[in-house]
């Protein structure tokens, strides 16, 4: 039995509405003299009011080397990756020497050393503690880090791992690029960071139970969702049949995992999903056949603050235990998908 101690998530320090990331957009990457309403239509349909930036929105035109690129993004990464972290701990009542094993997840920046060493002595992390830096996932990896730390304290009962995403998709964005998929980019992906503390079964915790966690890797998926690498950093790869793949393959997923577990959808009291976008979020209340309102915090978290990759679902757990925490002694699924194309199912009681 895993415990989820504590959730908390961190945002990027600038804030904007989506209307003035529009105007930024368009000035970047848009020709000059060029027709913009397909990218006033995209970013409008959206369902983004506001997202928080890790750059004021002048200095973004300036980011055309990926060295530069990736410098802001370590120069900014660890210390939001440290506020989460320790406002994680703070919420778990834990110390960072309790802390055992540290899980770091990005897919929108490199370092080495990476972004989890760089936190050990700032945060006064022990030594000794197991570092786990994952990079790839994308925004699967909300779910899938909880998974993991779920799979290392079955073996370590009296363990404490934390899971830290930190996610600055700001920095991704292409410049003089008009595809598709970086304008969809673009209108969704915000900054942010998230941190999960979890306890093994003996040790004293509250907060909801790991139960039980499945992954999914759909084949021949590859080039669905992902990164082209090229000299200007990390070129979006979307394909416009990710809510079809969804429609096409979660409900059997997640039925199947429910009922070796005894239960049906209609057991679980919370749906903690993570907000990839409108298409994609209409595609899980249809594949799913979800009552209505039963993704309203996915919804809000969208609206809010964009999509934040893998942090953005640890934002939708923390909202959830706070404001709209189930009965105790219910069922709750934590789900996520990306790239591989592949899904992430965490199976919680409350």
């Amino acid at each position: 039995m895993t415990r989820i101690a504590a959730v908390h998530g961190a945002l990027a320090p600038h804030q904007h509405t989506q209307h003035d990331i529009t105007d930024m957009v368009a000035k970047a990457c848009l020709p000059e003299g060029s027709d913009r309403r397909v990218l006033d239509r995209l970013h409008r349909s959206a369902r983004v009011a506001t997202r928080h930036m890790t750059l004021p929105l002048d200095r973004y035109d300036d980011l055309r080397d990926f060295g530069a690129i990736n410098d802001a993004f370590i120069a900014a990464a660890v210390p939001l990756g440290a506020e989460a972290v320790a406002g994680a701990l703070d919420a778990a009542e834990l110390s960072p020497r309790d802390v055992d094993l540290l899980m770091f997840t990005s897919v929108t920046g490199i370092a080495a050393p990476s972004v989890d060493a760089r936190l050990v002595g700032r945060l006064g992390l022990r030594p000794d503690v197991k570092r786990v830096p994952v990079f790839g996932l994308g925004c699967v990896a909300g779910v899938a880090g909880i998974a993991r730390l779920h799979d290392f304290l079955l073996g370590r009962p009296d363990g404490v791992a934390v899971l830290l995403s930190v996610e600055l998709c700001s920095l991704t964005f292409q410049r003089d690029d008009i595809s598709p998929a970086n304008m969809v980019a673009t209108a969704l992906f915000g900054d942010g960071a998230g941190a999960v503390v979890a306890c093994g079964a003996r040790r004293p915790a509250t907060g909801p139970v790991v139960v039980d966690t499945r992954s999914h890797l759909y084949p021949d998926t590859e080039q669905v969702m992902g990164w082209d690498i090229t000299g200007s950093g990390f070129r979006i790869v979307l394909d416009a049949c990710v809510p079809d793949l969804v429609r096409k393959n979660l409900a059997a997923d997640v039925d199947g995992f429910l009922a070796g577990h005894g239960l049906v959808r209609e057991d679980i009291t919370a749906w903690v999903c993570h907000p990839g976008g409108p298409k994609v979020l209409e595609a899980v209340e249809e594949a799913l056949a979800l009552p209505d309102g039963a993704l309203d915090v996915t919804w809000r978290s969208l609206a809010a603050v964009g999509n934040l990759s893998s942090s953005s679902v640890l934002h939708v757990l923390r909202d959830t235990l706070a404001e709209r925490r189930p009965p105790a002694g219910t069922a709750g699924l934590l789900l996520a998908m990306g790239p591989g194309f592949c899904s992430e199912l965490v199976l919680l009681r409350w």
